[in-house]
């Protein structure tokens, strides 16, 4: 298959074309760069120079392959929402490219537009006007299933870990080398589900051979993880104290961060487990955190 993947020198992308070339499909990548081209032509792939905010380039980008993975998202949370509309803009021109062909385009998602509290789920669908601003690309994707697009969303945990992670936990790890704190929010239990990088790159893959139209798949390998525990190992590997923050003070000390440091969205992946036969065999968030290269330097 001849497969088509935004964001894909990114820190997830960059996996998922690994995994994709290893199987043997053939990969285009979207470059906006010079660097991000020379990247891609190293790994093996071809290059679609391009950007996010040109709908022609991802139009066509799309057009010219048998399916898409969208991993690509602009990460600057100062100004989230517009990022979450402009990914919603960007999703539909890639589904103009494939529109009446039913070849799989494959969104990524995130699971914290799932209910706070419980154990959510594969059949939770996320409200546009309750959920996080990131329930855009999952209201733009489904809405290309009536173009015989065969659309489908991949929920990633808030940490997707291993070596190169410059996600949430690298961000709480600078936080709390700032302040001399590893901090959490009122008594830690709120929990973060997780996945190994390599395990989401496969998943990503399985889902674009097998997945089904319409459906939301998992990408987490652990259902929660206390916050209290991940603050733990970051006291312990940079050797401050480790602290409880009142939920009112936590915008001060986490800033934008706050909300997610707050969040309790522990999340079942096992019908995608089943659906899909992913069987996610990489470490645990706490075991990558001792040996993942996190606080070198």
């Amino acid at each position: 298959m001849h497969v088509f993947v935004t964001g894909a020198t990114g820190f997830v992308g960059s996996a998922v074309v690994r995994e994709l070339l290893d199987a043997g499909h053939r990969v285009t990548g979207l470059a906006r760069s010079d660097a991000s081209a020379a990247a891609l032509r190293a790994a093996g792939a071809q290059v679609h120079r391009g950007a996010l905010d040109d709908a022609d380039s991802l139009r066509r980008g799309a057009a010219a392959a048998d399916g898409v993975i969208h991993t690509a998202f602009i990460h600057d949370f100062a100004h989230y929402l517009d990022n979450c509309r402009a990914d919603g803009q960007a999703i539909a021109a890639l589904g103009a490219g494939l529109a009446g062909s039913d070849r799989p385009l494959l969104v990524t998602s995130g699971t914290a537009v799932l209910p706070q509290g419980r154990l959510g789920t594969e059949a939770d669908r996320a409200d546009p006007a309750s959920a996080p601003p990131r329930a855009i690309s999952e209201t733009a994707a489904l809405a290309l299933l009536p173009q015989r697009v065969r659309a489908m969303v991949l929920r990633l945990p808030p940490s997707v870990h291993g070596e190169g992670d410059h996600g949430f936990v690298p961000m709480l790890i600078g936080i709390a080398r700032d302040t001399g704190v590893a901090a959490y929010v009122g008594d830690g239990a709120n929990r973060w589900s997780a996945v190994q990088r390599t395990d989401a790159a496969r998943l990503y893959r399985l889902a674009l051979e097998r997945g089904e139209a319409g459906a939301c798949y998992h990408g987490n390998a652990e259902e929660g993880v206390a916050f209290g525990a991940i603050a733990a190992a970051i006291g312990r590997h940079l050797q401050v104290p480790v602290r409880s923050v009142p939920a009112e003070a936590a915008p001060a000390h986490f800033g934008w961060m706050a909300r997610f440091a707050s969040q309790d969205v522990p999340t079942s992946s096992a019908w995608t487990r089943k659906q899909l036969g992913w069987r996610p065999s990489g470490p645990g968030l706490l075991q990558d955190l001792d040996g993942a290269g996190y606080f070198a330097g």
